[in-house]
């Protein structure tokens, strides 16, 4: 029988102070899994109140489960903790972080995410490989020590 390593262990809790990597104003995220080939990601998401994720297109699944705070998503309906969404490869959406607590969102991108301009152009395309890259830069300006979050 062929044993191969089936769980991966890595310590994330929640709390404010944790390893939070700044994304842009009011945006965050937290690395849990890397997925091999350039696959995608799984990730927690922190968002301000207010802050708004722009017009944007997965080329594969994604899956959110809300842990804390609310969203409301681009077709009016407000997503709370215990939500789960599932958005569909070549979903076009955006959505907001609304109420008056910071949203966490447990996220698995499958693919890429690829932000839109006004006539649906792609103006900016984001992959597992950019996400590793970020991690790593992150680690590196903030003296962290890297977590081994790639897939084998």
């Amino acid at each position: 029988m062929n044993q191969t390593k089936q769980f991966v262990s890595t310590h994330a809790p929640l709390s404010a102070d944790g390893p939070w990597i700044p994304e842009g104003p009011g945006k965050w995220s937290r690395p849990l899994r890397f997925l091999s080939a350039n696959r995608g990601w799984v990730e927690l998401m922190r968002l301000s109140p207010g802050v708004k994720l722009g017009v944007h297109r997965h080329t594969g699944e994604v899956h959110a489960y809300n842990l804390e705070g609310q969203r409301r998503l681009c077709t009016g309906e407000v997503v709370v903790p215990g939500d789960y969404v599932h958005e569909s490869a070549g979903n076009v959406d955006w959505w907001e972080a609304v109420g008056d607590q910071p949203l966490v969102v447990l996220v698995t991108v499958m693919g890429a995410v690829e932000y839109l301009g006004p006539h649906g152009a792609v103006e900016r395309r984001i992959t597992t490989a950019d996400r590793i890259a970020d991690y790593r830069r992150w680690c590196e300006e903030t003296g962290a020590q890297p977590r081994e979050l790639v897939e084998s």
